[in-house]
C-alpha cells in the first residue's frame, strides 16, 4: 500500500485535534449529552443546551465577542449568505472584490442579478484591496461592504480596521469572511467596527459542518433571517442545533486561543523555511504580496515549462486552487485577478501548513517541486 502524500493544505481544511474529538464524542449516544438543546422542559436538553452555550463562549472569547452576538450556522458559507442577503436583499449598494471567496462572490452575484447595484473592488499591483479603494466606490446608498481578512488562497492581510472606520463612518455595515484568520491572527471585535463576521470550525482544527456569525449592534436589528422553522438563535437561524459539532468548534477555538502565539512561532519558521526553499528553484515567485500576509500560506507561480502541478499529487497534498473552484479543473479567479495569465495561474501552487506540519515535510516540499521543474515540458 503506497504512502499517504506530505499534508500541506491545510487552507483547504485541517484535521480535527484528538481533544476536539473527545469533546464531540462527549455528546453523542445514550450516556452522553444528546439531548435537543432547544427542549429546555427536562435535563436532557438542559444539559445540551448549557453545552452549547459553553461553547458559544469559547469562540466568543477568542475574537473579542459577546457571546450573545454569535449566530450558529453550518460553516462560513452559510454565514457570508446569511450576513449578505440577510442585510442586502431588499436592495441598496454593495461593495465587495473580485479576490473574495465563492461564497461571497456568488451570493453577490445573485443579489446583483435581482437588481442590487454592486461595486467589485480590484486589487492593487501587490493583490491587496486598499482602504482608499473602499473610500472611493462608498456611495450614498452603500448598505454593506464585505471583504475577507485573510486571502483562502492567496494568505495576504486585508486592513480590516482601517476599512472599518471609514465604513462606520459612512454609516454602512461592513461584513467579514474571517475563515481563514480566526486562529491565526488576533481578532478582537471590542476595538474594531465591524458589524458582522463570518467563521467556521474546520479551518481551525474543528469539525465540518459547523461555523458561526458574529451579529453586532447596528446589523442585528437589520439583519433577515435566510432559514425558517422554530425561530431558532435569536429568530436568524432556524434548525435544531448539533450539540456535538457546536461543542467540536467550541473546543477548537478553545485550544486556539491558547496556543496561539506559540503555534503561529512554529508555522512562521516553517514558513521561512518553505519560502527560502522554493523562491531559490528557478521560475518561481510568489503571488500576491510578499510581506502584509499570514505565515500559515504560501501561493507561488512556478513559471516554467517543465513544471506540472497533476505531478505533485503523489508526494504533495497541496492546492492549484481554492477547494471551491477544484471541481471545475479552472484557473483561479484570484490569480487572474492579479493580472497572471492563464498559464501561469495553471502553473501556482498554493502551500499551507499547519498544527502538525514538520521541518521534514518541508524539505519534501521543497524537493518535489524541485523534481518536478526537471520534468520533460508541458505542451501548453
Amino acid at each position: 500500500m503506497n504512502s499517504l502524500p506530505v499534508y500541506l493544505d491545510y487552507a483547504a481544511t485541517t484535521p480535527v485535534d484528538d481533544r476536539v474529538i473527545q469533546a464531540m464524542v462527549d455528546c453523542l449516544g445514550r450516556g452522553a449529552t444528546f439531548g435537543n438543546p432547544a427542549s429546555s422542559s427536562h435535563a436532557y436538553g438542559q444539559q445540551a443546551r448549557q453545552a452549547v452555550e459553553h461553547a458559544r463562549r469559547q469562540v466568543a472569547q477568542l475574537i473579542g465577542a459577546q457571546a450573545q452576538d454569535l449566530i450558529w450556522t453550518s460553516g462560513a458559507t452559510e454565514s457570508n449568505n446569511l450576513a449578505i442577503k440577510g442585510i442586502a436583499q431588499n436592495g441598496g449598494h454593495i461593495i465587495t472584490s473580485v479576490l473574495e471567496h465563492k461564497a461571497v462572490i456568488d451570493t453577490v452575484r445573485q443579489l446583483e442579478q435581482n437588481g442590487c447595484a454592486v461595486t467589485w473592488l480590484e486589487p492593487d499591483a501587490r493583490g491587496l484591496i486598499q482602504p482608499h479603494a473602499v473610500q472611493q466606490a462608498l456611495r450614498p446608498d452603500t448598505v454593506l461592504v464585505s471583504l475577507m481578512w485573510v486571502n483562502n488562497e492567496l494568505g495576504t492581510l486585508t486592513d480590516v480596521a482601517s476599512i472599518a472606520g471609514l465604513v462606520r463612518e459612512h454609516g454602512a455595515l461592513l461584513h467579514v469572511d474571517a475563515a481563514q484568520a480566526a486562529g491565526k491572527v488576533t481578532i478582537d471585535l471590542r476595538g474594531l467596527s465591524i458589524d458582522m463576521l463570518s467563521l467556521s470550525a474546520h479551518k481551525a482544527y474543528g469539525p465540518k459542518g459547523i461555523g458561526a456569525l458574529y451579529v453586532g449592534a447596528r446589523a442585528k436589528p437589520r439583519l433577515q433571517a435566510q432559514m425558517h422553522g422554530g425561530g431558532h438563535e435569536q429568530g436568524l437561524r432556524s434548525g435544531t442545533l448539533p450539540t456535538h459539532q457546536i461543542v467540536g468548534m467550541g473546543a477548537a477555538f478553545a485550544l486556539a486561543a491558547a496556543q496561539m502565539d506559540s503555534e503561529n512561532h512554529k508555522i512562521a519558521r516553517l514558513a521561512a523555511q518553505l519560502r527560502e526553499g522554493l523562491l531559490n528553484l528557478p521560475g518561481v515567485s510568489i503571488n500576491g504580496c510578499p510581506d502584509q500576509r499570514i505565515a500559515h500560506t504560501l501561493n507561488v507561480c512556478v513559471d516554467h515549462p517543465g513544471f506540472n502541478t497533476a505531478a505533485l499529487a503523489s508526494r504533495l497534498a497541496v492546492s492549484s486552487t481554492s477547494a471551491c473552484n477544484s471541481a471545475s479543473a479552472a484557473a483561479s479567479h484570484v490569480l487572474l485577478a492579479l493580472g497572471r495569465s492563464q498559464t501561469q495561474a495553471l502553473r501556482s501552487v498554493r502551500l499551507s501548513v499547519g498544527r502538525y506540519s514538520e521541518a521534514g515535510d518541508i524539505d519534501t516540499a521543497i524537493q518535489v517541486i524541485g523534481q518536478a521543474l526537471a520534468a520533460p515540458a508541458n505542451p501548453w
